[in-house]
């Protein structure tokens, strides 16, 4: 390597390298991504994003990122949960934007269908296509591991968030006690690549998900981070004991 090295699974590779690395995993799991969420979790994950959803609190006329937001599996939750509130309490439509570096998960997201309050983009998580403090709330579910520098697209969340602005990211992390985590490990290695060499047709990108997911940072290593990326009131949530956490933050 010549410059900054940066994670892919348990490799590092040269920085300038990861972007398209990633791209490749998501341009071959994109046609079967939500199928083997729902398979690898045994469905656990939609609970994880209906709280996400739930904590966000979507409102009328509020603008949401749904950064790394992919098949618009947040997003679609966002935008019901809007218009419930609007039902209740009148006001404009929320707009919610799904930005994504990968067009192929993208075109897996509007092959679904969408809702009004949606748009739809292909852009990078560390310079966002959007004007500072245009957000009322900034999400990314299961998609900060995979950029190249985390704290880089920390601080961009934080741009383009109004002061105050709701911070929440969803993300594998660090079981709470050693037997879940040696039971997680076993089944995490073990399994999901099987997962997905036969349903998805490719091991490799599924042993690097896992991968990635051992080297993210653990919950208070994490929470620091967003601290020091400028927001207050920082905290997370464990779910299903620490498998996955919920870290919020404002935008101070």
């Amino acid at each position: 390597m010549t410059g900054p090295s940066a994670t892919f699974g348990f490799r590092d590779v040269d920085a300038s390298e990861k972007p398209g690395l990633v791209r490749g995993v998501f341009d071959r799991v994109a046609s079967r991504y939500d199928l083997m969420n729902d398979l690898m979790s045994a469905g656990v994950h939609r609970l994880w994003k209906d709280a996400v959803a739930s904590r966000l609190n979507p409102q009328p006329g509020e603008t949401i990122v749904d950064c790394a937001g992919g098949t618009g599996d947040m997003a679609r939750r966002f935008a019901r949960l809007a218009r419930r509130a609007q039902l209740r309490r009148g006001g404009a439509d929320a707009q919610i934007f799904v930005v994504d570096y990968n067009a192929e998960m993208i075109a897996a997201g509007r092959e679904r269908g969408g809702l009004p309050e949606i748009a739809w983009a292909v852009g990078d998580a560390q310079r966002l296509p959007l004007p500072d403090a245009t957000a009322d709330a900034y999400a990314i579910s299961f998609g900060i591991r995979n950029v190249t520098d985390i704290p880089v697209a920390l601080r961009e969340a934080r741009r383009v968030l109004k002061p105050g602005g709701r911070f929440l990211c969803l993300e594998f992390s660090r079981p709470v006690t050693e037997a879940l985590r040696k039971a997680y490990d076993a089944y995490s290695f073990a399994v999901i690549p099987e997962i997905g060499a036969r349903v998805a047709g490719d091991r490799d990108s599924y042993r690097y998900l896992v991968e990635s997911i051992r080297r993210f940072p653990d919950q208070r290593t994490f929470a620091a981070m967003i601290g020091e990326a400028g927001f207050g009131q920082v905290g997370w949530t464990n779910f299903t004991a620490g498998v996955a956490a919920l870290h919020t933050g404002r935008a101070i």
